[in-house]
């Protein structure tokens, strides 16, 4: 790898390295910082590039959910990402009038090891992820060079580099366009975006700072003389969204400073210097047509943009890149072939559809301009709050759609599935033995594919360590309120607060098979191994094969 061209110094923390990348990752926002991390963690080398010369000064994203922080921490980047967040936030609605509706606060740490909902300035995040790619000495991020062409090969992608002027080609194994709703790699492909925008919907966002809410949650002023959106941030961060009258703003046109104070004045006096960004933009709800294309793929909003109700742009990108990231690295280490690549769009492309219907739906009717609409849309919302299931649909944000995965690299034979089969399982605080400490579950599965055996014999370990199962952690469950000192290679754990009990309980006498982004594989009895293998290297071409002995069975314990 050469060096980056003189003139366009990479901003500090910058990782280099001299020997050819296995994957380009094309734009630096937070989509491709964090696929750069993920893939580095799991050794593979990879060359970020990034048209800017610097991360992004422009606060866009503000909110990310569990699930992206427990992504997150699967790459050793929890302590780094923490203090720019506000952990633990909700969402308060508010009707016609500026009536309070509904608190909604999702399910914390219940599910996933995080809050469910986290505040941040996008700046800070991509700051952060940036500097962090020091930690991994073969990710090198070259800042100031673009993508300007690429050709696919049988074996590799011939990609073509210009930093400063100065053209460089390339080949790598694979390309990942993370660059954004004008992707560039997207325009190389040739791949068409599917869906509809809203141009005639124009919001007014404004970033502000010195300001003087303190609420630690969202605001959604539903009232239809004027929906807005108050999201409190850190450090005296605010931001405003409001919805524009005809006539107020065009989309992409700098808004007058008169028209933004008199917007704010219901909520604090502004100055030009408390203005950090004001942009007026309509919204899109597109999907690419495709996510893969050939050795090339698709990731963020260069795969999918959407409405910002639900809070799942950002957050959407991540799970590509949680999704596709370890997909990569066994076709890269030669553990599973060309198939298991296909699997990232059969998996991804349905929530991605699922969460921009979500935001449209949210939109349609959280921040509707109907006034008839908005009375009956507080009549409901009341009337579900006076029953459980109404009250925790909407407290606890259930509407998000589930991520399970229902076809790809999972196994689901015969009719009889078990439910947890396709979700991401949860991640509570376990014991982990014989020293019983308090550990969150992803700390005792590693990195990469882990067997979780619950409540099962050494018999039923031997019998499934005859089986060319993916190799990776070994784990015991221990269920009913039993010690952890019985002696094993694995590490044992065990009920710590009601986690693993809500959901391991019930499985007693199987096997959990569970992937390196969490998503739970296949659920079988020891008897049914051989069947798993099978199906396993079916559905994704996974290169399963039997151990040479007993004695060396494909998964590995981890290291207490």
């Amino acid at each position: 790898m050469s060096e980056p061209t003189s003139g366009t110094s990479p901003p500090p923390g910058q990782a280099q390295t001299t020997a050819d990348p296995a994957v380009l990752i094309v734009g630096a926002g937070p989509v491709g910082l964090t696929a750069a991390h993920l893939l580095g963690s799991l050794g593979v080398r990879v060359l970020l590039v990034e048209r800017n010369t610097t991360t992004s000064d422009a606060a866009k994203a503000i909110s990310l959910d569990d699930e992206s922080l427990r992504t997150l921490q699967s790459a050793g980047l929890s302590d780094a990402v923490y203090p720019i967040i506000v952990p633990g936030t909700g969402t308060r609605y508010f009707g016609v009038g500026g009536r309070s509706l509904v608190h909604a606060r999702g399910s914390g740490d219940r599910r996933f090891g995080h809050p469910f909902k986290n505040p941040f300035a996008q700046p800070d995040l991509e700051r952060v992820l940036q500097a962090e790619l020091a930690r991994h000495p073969h990710v090198e991020a070259r800042f100031g060079t673009r993508l300007v062409g690429l050709a696919q090969h049988a074996t590799h992608v011939r990609v073509s580099l210009s930093t400063g002027g100065a053209a460089e080609d390339l080949e790598v194994s694979y390309v990942l366009g993370c660059d954004g709703g004008r992707s560039t790699v997207r325009r190389l492909l040739s791949v068409p975006m599917r869906g509809r925008s809203f141009p005639d919907e124009v919001w007014l966002v404004l970033d502000t700072l010195d300001d003087p809410h303190r609420e630690r949650y969202g605001m959604h002023i539903g009232d239809p003389s004027r929906p807005t959106v108050i999201v409190p941030g850190r450090d005296g961060r605010c931001r405003y969204e409001f919805l524009l009258r005809p006539g107020e703003s065009a989309a992409g046109q700098e808004p007058p400073f008169d028209l933004v104070r008199r917007l704010l004045q219901p909520f604090r006096e502004i100055t030009p210097r408390q203005l950090e960004r004001a942009v007026a933009y309509s919204f899109h709800a597109l999907l690419a047509e495709r996510l893969r294309v050939g050795r090339c793929f698709l990731l963020g909003d260069a795969a999918h943009m959407m409405p910002p109700f639900a809070g799942q742009g950002l957050n959407s990108g991540i799970r590509d890149a949680a999704n596709l990231c370890w997909k990569l690295t066994e076709v890269l280490n030669e553990r599973a072939d060309d198939a298991l690549l296909d699997t990232y769009d059969v998996e991804r492309r349905p929530h991605a559809q699922a969460m921009i219907d979500l935001s449209v739906r949210l939109g349609r009717t959280v921040m509707t301009t109907s006034r008839p609409r908005a009375h009956l849309r507080d009549l409901l919302v009341r009337a579900a709050l006076l029953t459980g299931p109404g009250r925790r649909y909407l407290t606890e944000m259930r509407y998000r759609p589930d991520t399970r995965a229902r076809t790809g690299a999972v196994v689901r034979p015969g009719k009889r599935v078990h439910p947890l089969v396709g979700t991401v399982l949860s991640q509570p605080r376990v014991l982990l033995g014989p020293s019983y400490r308090l550990v969150l579950l992803d700390d005792v599965l590693g990195t990469g594919w882990s067997l979780l055996g619950v409540g099962l014999t050494e018999a039923d370990w031997t019998s499934v360590g005859e089986v060319g199962l993916p190799p990776g952690t070994e784990i015991d469950v221990v269920i009913g309120d039993l010690a952890l000192d019985r002696a094993t290679e694995r590490p044992a754990i065990t009920d710590a607060d009601g986690g693993p009990r809500s959901f391991l309980q019930d499985l007693a006498g199987r096997f959990v098979l569970v992937r390196p982004d969490r998503v739970v594989a296949a659920v079988f009895p020891p008897d049914q191994a051989g069947h798993v293998e099978v199906e396993l290297r079916r559905s994704t071409g996974a290169r399963t094969s039997r151990p040479a002995t007993p004695e060396r069975p494909q998964f590995q314990g981890a290291r207490r």
